[in-house]
């Protein structure tokens, strides 16, 4: 009866470390929902604030914001299962968005609100959808 002790103990143990790890496992949704939200602050400012000013203010303040979330994602104890594939595939994503509202929002639709509102949303849109994916399967 001592080797079924031992064994359910072990087990309890081993649920215990699955638990712990799964509950602290939801910081990549966090990390990602503050992605998509930063990106509907720097896509109108890149795009309607022209001039020195405006591109060094944006360029620095993604700068920081980028070197933030690098050092929360670093010194997270527990990565989810799949996360390099799911962040390469959301930074992908973005990038084509971001790299298309750019080139749209200088040569289109120069100084134009509604565009900058939508393209806005588009840039967040890769990062909020596998941020509800992430919360969906913790």
């Amino acid at each position: 009866m001592n080797e079924q002790a031992d064994a359910a103990a072990s087990l309890q143990g081993i649920a215990r470390i699955e638990a712990k790890a799964r509950g602290r496992s939801g910081w990549y949704a966090g990390y990602l929902w503050l992605f998509a939200g930063w990106q509907l602050v720097l896509v109108p400012t890149v795009l309607l604030w022209h001039g020195p000013a405006g591109v060094t203010v944006s360029a620095l303040a993604n700068a920081v914001v980028i070197v933030g979330l690098s050092l929360f994602a670093t010194r997270q104890p527990v990565v989810p299962r799949g996360h390099v594939r799911t962040h390469l595939g959301v930074i992908g994503a973005w990038a084509v968005a971001y790299v298309l509202a750019l080139v749209l929002g200088m040569t289109v639709f120069p100084d134009s609100v509604p565009f900058a509102t939508v393209a806005a949303l588009v840039c967040s849109l890769p990062a909020a959808v596998a941020a509800r994916r992430e919360v969906r399967a913790v």
